[in-house]
């Protein structure tokens, strides 16, 4: 098993920001192995965008209408980008919901960024959009789960992670996911926040 490099993390100024607490007796010395195995999405809840919730009259294509990124939290996923590269980690795929706050997010860690309607807020009908959005997260995890090698990173919301893993998420906090073989999502791991 290949050890982290932990003077590129200390370099970098991200060793506070490399896994601090893992599930079911992962190290944290495998975590990069872990990951480099794939089979795995992590989903990131999207950086520091202090308040709760849009503007009532906010336009999903208009960022001035939508809460967004702190510079704290600019600077924040500019860190989790660092943390990948750090970690010699690059992600096969980038997803994000559709929001300004997440699309920036992974736009500024990875540097490309594919939106995806399943990662965003429910608006009108949360309830039934909720469950279609989860229907086609959960299969989509399933999809990945199945190919060893492939790492996505799905850049969301609180609530959709809490509704996917029935645990919340800190902003910029990453939840390490597979699918079980009973289709259950599997929350192997966190990343705290960069």
């Amino acid at each position: 098993m290949t050890p982290i490099n932990r003077r590129h993390l200390l370099a970098a100024g991200l060793a506070g920001a490399w896994p601090s607490a893992w599930a079911q007796g992962l190290a944290v010395s495998d975590a990069r192995t872990l990951l480099q195995q794939g089979g795995l999405v992590l989903g990131f809840r999207h950086a520091l965008a202090p308040g709760t919730f849009d503007p009532p009259q906010f336009r999903l294509g208009e960022c001035s209408t939508q809460r967004n990124l702190s510079e704290e939290g600019r600077a924040q996923a500019r860190r989790i980008g660092a943390w990948f590269d750090a970690a010699q980690l690059q992600p096969a795929a980038v997803r994000s919901s559709p929001w300004c706050r997440c699309m920036d997010t992974a736009t500024l860690a990875f540097g490309r960024a594919e939106p995806w309607a399943a990662l965003g807020s429910p608006h009108g009908s949360p309830e039934a959009t909720s469950a279609e959005h989860l229907q086609a997260l959960r299969a989509a995890l399933r999809g990945v789960s199945a190919q060893r090698g492939r790492l996505e990173v799905w850049v969301t919301h609180m609530f959709m992670l809490a509704a996917l893993v029935q645990q919340s998420a800190a902003s910029g906090e990453g939840l390490v996911l597979r699918s079980g073989a009973d289709g259950a999502v599997q929350l192997l791991g966190r990343i705290a926040p960069a």
